[in-house]
């Protein structure tokens, strides 16, 4: 059998590489984690007015006012995620968005209001931990054996 290509074989093949080429996005790492940086530093800097706002102006310890802000954050995060503007941020700054508590928040809201329509048992309550509830799950599995293995030191004399 013949392996030789055809020349309109060599040119398909060359034109489909430029149009991959041409329509796979390119993107630019260091704008990338400038964005993720500035979405990153808002969010914490908007965190860190609300725990001052809750210390001194409204009184709190410390611990109520962490509480307060991370109340906050989160209804923030769920309401811009049920506006669907939570989204654009993530689009923006990605990683930026997505590593602190609000994106953690928006990814227990976004399921909510997408599978709304399914109705309150099988769409909000069985897709609302879809996104959310590995990490929920691993976690507490982690501190769980974490804990184990602590206690168990303890009692050995280890620690």
């Amino acid at each position: 059998m013949n392996e030789t290509k055809s020349q309109e074989q060599i040119d398909l093949e060359k034109d489909y590489e430029e149009y991959v080429k041409k329509i796979t996005p390119t993107h630019n790492l260091y704008l990338q984690m400038l964005r993720a940086f500035i979405t990153g530093g808002i969010i914490c800097i908007l965190g860190q007015a609300l725990l001052d706002f809750a210390e001194k102006q409204m009184s709190m310890d410390k611990e109520t006012a962490g509480s307060f802000c991370s109340l906050v954050l989160v209804l923030i995060s769920v309401l811009l995620t049920g506006f669907n503007l939570y989204s654009s941020i993530v689009k923006f700054g990605g990683a930026g968005a997505l590593v602190p508590i609000t994106g953690f928040a928006n990814s227990v809201a976004a399921p909510a209001v997408e599978f709304k329509k399914e109705g309150q048992v099988f769409g909000i309550g069985c897709k609302i931990f879809t996104i959310a509830g590995p990490v929920i799950l691993y976690g507490i599995f982690t501190s769980w054996l974490l804990g184990l293995f602590y206690w168990i030191g303890k009692a050995m004399g280890w620690l």
